[in-house]
């Protein structure tokens, strides 16, 4: 191995147009611009099919596009694994879909997730799927608890996925039954935070979902409508809300029901998973608590078992670069803020919890501030920085990696301002990381997991407005090594070939199974 290699991830960094949109662009960058103007570089594929996603309609996500960077393959994801699983009919004849119908006689089944069809998080297909597949097994009772989007998909679009959900609960409400939403909120106020970062939107979910505490909505349309009128807010914000009939919560989720989170994507389903699964579970009250039969759609963390119980088992991710790092002896660094620290270490390896090797891996997580992303766009970048130019100085490892989270976390504001100044706080981490390059000897691969800040803006019908979720561009990938001429070979790649095209530079060997190199 001729010099250590420092992978940059630059969360949520794509290639926009180059429009007043594009706060990559728009943002003073003059190291990126530097780089990509007289280095190496090519762009990658990262969503769809390159990922491992149903189709190139589908955009990338930080989870499946660091499974793709740290593993050099393409697996099927979440997405694509249950839609499979739903029309080929293999989840339904499985013994905990079984369970959960059988245990709802005489009681109720509850349906928790995101509501969009973002294919991120969840897909509104899938559980319109499974309530139909519900009703048609005889389940009389079955309730949504709706976690509003806005963020993979158009900010204020949860009225059409609302009137979508109403329109199947309506037919599914034939005599005996009762098919309805119960309770809901914004994505970013109850119970989806992930990486423990912020454990009273989990609770302020559990206190709606399961006991049915907040403010009552004779609809979730009402709700909504409400809420926009009142607070301005984009769907992600709008705060938790109870549907009521005659004054009453229509369905808390009572003890001994069944419920499914039909979330399939991991981090931001771990913790309500672990209020619901764990009788030791200790991060807030819950009185009167006594146990649900719970089941997520996958199995969110298997080293974990979180949750004990679920629908499908999630890919099974081998050959990863950090096992090859470890079979070829390499001392490995990787290092984020906690809104990304699971990225570099778990998804990075392959949706593996703990390290493949504790001699030869070193994790620093530096914890984020519980603030909107918009009120301090620059997050944790500088500290980000100083580890990061401290592990290389220290001259231990031989494979470095980071993620800068602000391109993806403040993108998702929609605030534009906010993320130009995102994108500068990036550069200015990324021009420390390359001087520290050429004082101590190394060579940065700069990239990103999938696009946003490049996109804050879209046009449809004539209308331009504020735009949330991630892009479906391109990502850099750029070599910068002062010391060496890398050429990068013709072809079409993707986040996949990253992985091989690391192990090349080192002189190491990569598993047969893998993407090709890009030199």
């Amino acid at each position: 191995m001729e010099k250590p290699i420092v992978l940059v991830i630059m969360d949520g960094v794509g290639k926009g147009d180059g429009g007043s949109g594009d706060a990559v662009v728009v943002a003073k960058t003059p190291t990126l611009d530097n780089l990509l103007a007289t280095c190496p570089h090519t762009y990658l594929k990262a969503h769809g099919t390159a990922v491992g996603l149903p189709s190139d309609e589908d955009m990338g996500n930080s989870e499946v596009g660091h499974n793709a960077l740290g593993c050099g393959q393409v697996y099927s994801q979440g997405a694509k694994l249950v839609g499979e699983s739903i029309e080929n009919g293999s989840l339904y004849v499985s013994d905990t879909w079984k369970e959960l119908v059988a245990n709802a006689e005489g009681k109720a089944m509850h349906f928790l997730g995101l509501l969009s069809d973002g294919n991120v998080h969840s897909n509104i297909h899938h559980l319109i799927a499974l309530l139909r597949q519900a009703h048609a097994e005889g389940v009389k009772k079955a309730y949504c608890h709706i976690l509003l989007d806005g963020r993979d998909v158009p900010a204020t679009s949860a009225l059409e996925y609302v009137g979508m959900l109403e329109d199947v609960l309506k037919e599914l409400n034939t005599e005996g039954c009762d098919y309805a939403i119960a309770s809901g909120g914004g994505r970013m106020q109850v119970t989806m935070d992930r990486y423990e970062a912020n454990w009273g939107m989990v609770e302020k979910g559990w206190r709606t979902h399961v006991q049915g505490q907040g403010r009552i909505f004779n609809s979730a349309a009402e709700a909504i409508e409400t809420f926009r009128a009142e607070t301005g807010c984009i769907d992600q914000d709008l705060p938790a809300f109870v549907v009521g009939r005659n004054g009453e919560p229509v369905a808390p989720i009572a003890n001994g029901d069944s419920v499914i989170l039909f979330n399939f994507r991991g981090d931001r389903a771990q913790e309500i998973s672990l209020a619901f699964d764990r009788k030791d579970f200790d991060k807030f009250d819950r009185p009167g608590y006594t146990g649900v039969k719970f089941a997520g759609m996958l199995q969110y963390d298997a080293d974990l078992n979180i949750p004990e119980n679920y629908l499908l088992q999630p890919p099974v991710i081998k050959n990863t670069l950090t096992e090859v790092m470890v079979a070829a002896g390499v001392n490995e660094y990787a290092v984020s803020e906690t809104q990304k620290y699971g990225h570099v270490t778990y998804f990075w390896n392959g949706n593996r919890s703990g390290k493949v090797c504790e001699e030869l891996e070193t994790y620093e997580e530096i914890p984020s501030d519980v603030i909107p992303f918009e009120q301090a766009p620059a997050m944790k970048s500088k500290e980000i920085t100083e580890k990061m130019v401290d592990a290389m100085a220290s001259k231990r490892y031989q494979f470095l990696r980071c993620n800068f989270p602000n391109g993806d976390m403040v993108g998702h504001t929609g605030v534009m301002d906010a993320v130009v100044y995102a994108m500068e706080c990036v550069d200015n981490g990324l021009k420390a990381i390359v001087e520290a390059a050429d004082k101590y000897g190394y060579t940065v691969l700069i990239t990103a997991d999938h696009g946003n800040a490049d996109q804050m803006t879209e046009t449809k019908k004539g209308k331009t407005s504020v735009r949330t979720a991630h892009s479906l561009n391109p990502v850099p990938f750029i070599i910068y090594d002062k010391d060496n001429d890398w050429n990068i070979l013709e072809g079409n790649y993707g986040l996949a070939n990253v992985a091989p095209t690391v192990v090349k530079m080192m002189g190491l060997t990569a598993p047969e199974c893998w993407e090709k190199s890009m030199v």
